[in-house]
């Protein structure tokens, strides 16, 4: 199946471009910048929040699909999207919704900074995966920052990365 993501440049315009409804910004922001699935960042608590000096932020959590454990690390920059720490059990995100009323103003924010492509709110992590590919960052990491139990799922990722590879490589043409 074909999974749509973001450029950098796509994610970068959408920081820019602002959204009727902040905190699915915020959220979907964070997504892209963790890899997290709506389902995380909805329950995700400030005590499953950890800030361990001279390492940074972790999020110590159960992920709601594979019920793994996790302990993942996340950028100074996802913590920032987190917003001011509170009580141990409120959520991180506190009054996250995405309905059918709410992905209006996904769908709304993404028109504004001029994407074309349909993007939902897990394409967000779609774009964390293909970015950090993109990048350099090893598969078994990328797999591991997902909570894939299974590198093949991870694959697929690397297949897109691959095929933008090969169109990079046909975007410089000379005349002869």
């Amino acid at each position: 199946t074909r999974r749509e993501y973001l450029t950098l440049e796509e994610l970068n315009s959408l920081v820019k471009t602002p959204c009727n409804n902040a905190l699915l910004k915020r959220s979907a922001l964070f997504s892209a910048l963790t890899g997290l699935r709506f389902s995380d960042i909805k329950k995700l608590v400030w005590s499953e929040v950890e800030h361990i000096e001279g390492q940074g932020y972790f999020l110590i959590f159960q992920q709601q699909k594979t019920k793994g454990m996790e302990v993942m690390p996340i950028s100074d920059q996802a913590a920032q999207l987190m917003g001011e720490r509170k009580e141990p059990t409120e959520q991180v995100f506190k009054g996250l919704k995405y309905t059918a009323y709410h992905s209006k103003y996904l769908f709304q924010w993404i028109g504004a900074a001029g994407i074309t492509k349909d993007i939902t709110f897990h394409c967000f992590r779609h774009t964390y995966a293909v970015l950090q590919l993109s990048s350099g960052t090893d598969i078994y990491t990328v797999s591991k920052m997902l909570g894939h139990r299974d590198i093949k799922t991870t694959q697929i990722y690397a297949q897109i990365v691959d095929a933008s590879k090969r169109e990079a490589a046909n975007k410089i043409k000379l005349d002869f």
